[in-house]
């Protein structure tokens, strides 16, 4: 791999990893993690579950699919994985929803 192929590549690395950073931050700060976690339930399902219930759809349409899960995000409700209720978080400003929302939904596949 010549330099350019290396800066590139490290670039981009970076921007990932600062991307994974701050969506870790964000979902911190909001506390999310005191109900959801990567890859097992807690309180509320895994976003790997959310992200594969909505897969389909955001490959159809990215921004919709971002923008239902981010509405059900600020609104709270509860049914769709279980009784326990999510409540509303609506305090939580758009961007930053828009942004959680949408690194759960990018995250791979988790069937094989």
């Amino acid at each position: 791999m010549n330099c350019l192929a290396n800066g590139i590549l490290a670039a981009v690395v970076l921007v990932v990893s600062t991307e994974v950073l701050a969506m870790d931050e964000l979902h911190k700060k909001y506390a999310c993690t005191s109900c959801h976690a990567d890859n097992r339930k807690l309180v509320g399902p895994a976003y790997q579950d959310v992200a594969d219930k909505y897969r389909e759809a955001y490959k159809k349409d990215p921004a919709a699919t971002t923008a239902k899960v981010a509405a059900k995000v600020k609104a709270g409700g509860s049914g769709i994985y279980g009784p326990v209720p999510m409540p509303p978080h609506g305090h939580v400003p758009e961007a930053d929803v828009q942004r959680m929302v949408k690194a759960v939904l990018d995250m791979p596949s988790s069937k094989k």
